[in-house]
């Protein structure tokens, strides 16, 4: 298949600062191709160029075999380009904002003379933002009195208006809520089943490994290394964006004690400061001084945290191997050293002639029989039996029906019947995660109902939801309290999800009680995995 976007020793200077350095790139048709890099590492400026907007000062730029010369529009090419900070005409309407540059009607005199088509532009503009889910007052509303979300929402649909043969994305995921974050990601595979081409660029390593077939990774403008998605993981393309290569330095750079996205808003939050820093610094040199003092300081903490994390995910191997070896020990010695006496008493009472000393040994064996149901739900407890043979979605019926009658609470599971055997660690961890959940339930929710979902939301994602009908979280809910008054449930669930790659949500659900919401990476099972 002939290649649909070619670039060729791409380089871009400003001043003494290289932007963009040899960069080479080729995307199919079809092909979904990411971008990763921290912030400064160059994606923007890469999708400048791609896009017509920026000259570069070396290299050559082939699409569908024509060789462009900058500038140059991308639209007429039959490129989209959908911009971090989207681009807006203020005084016009959402229906103009949708297709401005493309718009819908009559031409006369060839393409310079088109008499726009308000009715037909305006039904196509619903449908789209419909699609989109996007809420607006009318569709007469100027663009001025348009929130970031609804911008970056306009920007999405413009490039929903024709199909395009080539989609270029510079993440406008960071000004979109969750939901639209995902209804963007099904988007793209949506182009890509149309046969278009998608070019990702994202901070958000997950949205990468979740639609993209390759992940180019950039540091300092150039392309210093480049997976295939279905060959790598997380740890790995966050460790080339930011220059690691030990195995301890694996872990996300960004990750902080609480939670991943904590810590991105953090993040957010020091890149603001900074641009103000650098704003209200009068000295250029003060300037970098400071700046580097901050990034040293970074780097220590990111160390210590890089430390701590691999010492609780060698925590976490140990106790489940720990459990796994007393469970077996408890199931082919203890169990079996009870069940032995059981049929020595049976052997006796078979003996002896009825009275006070059969009477006896009823009672004890039916004290032995107790003893062997403890021993076997302790067994379940620390290792459960069903998970090895029959999968995680066994396991889970299994628990939530015994967890159901021990308290009385009622417990429903849907577990996706195409989801097949996953990872040891994957499927252990969800159990765990369960586990925890409705324990939490149990001491806390004062709920008379739980429900418990695993499904897919791509190829490549496991969505947990664990709900119930309780009190809900009280008001000012914060995991990092919890963990300090010594309730360390929820922040085991949250650290769980973390060492997996995903992340975890707890909040209340507006038709009453609490959901918690746990997102992690889904590997096929004959990867190489981690036991947890």
């Amino acid at each position: 298949m002939k290649p649909l976007l070619e670039a060729r020793g791409l380089s871009l200077r400003f001043g003494s600062l290289s932007l963009v350095q040899d960069l080479d790139m080729v995307l199919h048709p079809g092909e979904i191709v990411g971008i990763a890099g921290q912030c400064g590492a160059g994606k923007s400026v890469v999708v400048a160029l791609l896009a017509g907007v920026q000259q570069p000062d070396s290299g050559e730029l082939i699409f569908a075999g024509r060789r462009l010369t900058w500038p140059f529009s991308a639209r007429e090419l039959g490129m989209e380009v959908i911009h971090q900070q989207p681009e807006m005409v203020e005084e016009l309407d959402l229906t103009g904002n949708v297709f401005l540059g493309n718009e819908l009607g009559r031409s006369f005199g060839g393409r310079w003379l088109r008499i726009p088509d308000r009715r037909r532009m305006d039904a196509e503009a619903a449908r789209i933002l419909n699609e989109l889910g996007m809420s607006y007052r009318s569709l007469r509303q100027c663009a001025v009195h348009l929130t970031s979300e609804q911008r970056q929402l306009i920007a999405i649909a413009r490039a929903m208006t024709h199909r395009a043969r080539l989609v270029i994305i510079d993440d406008p995921g960071l000004m979109l809520s969750y939901a639209y974050q995902q209804k963007l990601l099904s988007l793209i595979q949506g182009w890509r089943a149309h046969g278009a081409a998608v070019l990702y660029a994202s901070d958000n390593v997950d949205h990468l490994m979740a639609v993209t077939d390759r992940i180019m990774v950039l540091r300092r403008g150039q392309c210093t290394a480049e997976y295939a998605t279905k060959d790598t993981d997380r740890e790995r393309i966050l460790a080339a964006t930011i220059g690691a290569s030990a195995q301890q330095e694996l872990t996300p750079i960004i990750w902080a004690l609480d939670s991943y996205y904590r810590a991105r808003e953090q993040a957010e939050k020091l890149a603001n400061r900074r641009k103000l820093l650098e704003h209200e610094l009068g000295t250029p040199e003060l300037d970098r001084q400071i700046l580097d003092q901050l990034a040293d300081h970074l780097n220590v903490l990111d160390r210590a945290n890089v430390a701590l994390q691999e010492a609780q995910r060698r925590l976490l191997s140990e106790l489940e191997r720990e459990r796994k070896r007393l469970a077996r020990e408890i199931h082919d010695q203890v169990i079996q050293d009870l069940l032995a006496v059981g049929y020595r008493l049976e052997e006796l009472q078979s003996g002896l002639e009825q009275g006070a000393a059969e009477e006896e040994i009823q009672n004890v064996r039916a004290d032995v029989r107790m003893v062997v149901d403890d021993l076997r739900q302790i067994c379940g407890t620390l290792r459960p039996p069903t998970i090895d043979s029959f999968g995680l979605g066994s396991a889970l019926q299994s628990f939530a029906h015994d967890w159901s009658r021990r308290t009385g609470i009622a417990v429903k599971v849907f577990v996706d019947p195409n989801l097949g055997r996953l990872p040891e660690s994957t499927e252990l961890s969800i159990f765990r995660i369960v586990q925890e959940g409705l324990s939490n339930i149990r001491k806390h929710a004062s709920a008379t109902s739980t429900e418990i979902q695993l499904s897919r939301t791509s190829s490549r994602r496991l969505l947990l939801v664990v709900a119930d009908n309780g009190q809900g979280l009280p008001e000012g809910f914060d995991l990092a309290r919890t963990s300090a008054d010594g309730h360390y449930g929820l922040l085991g669930i949250n650290e769980r999800a973390a060492l997996l790659g995903g992340w975890c949500r707890l909040r209340n659900n507006p038709e009453g009680g609490a959901l918690l919401q746990v997102e992690i990476p889904h590997l096929p099972v004959d990867q190489t995995d981690l036991t947890l």
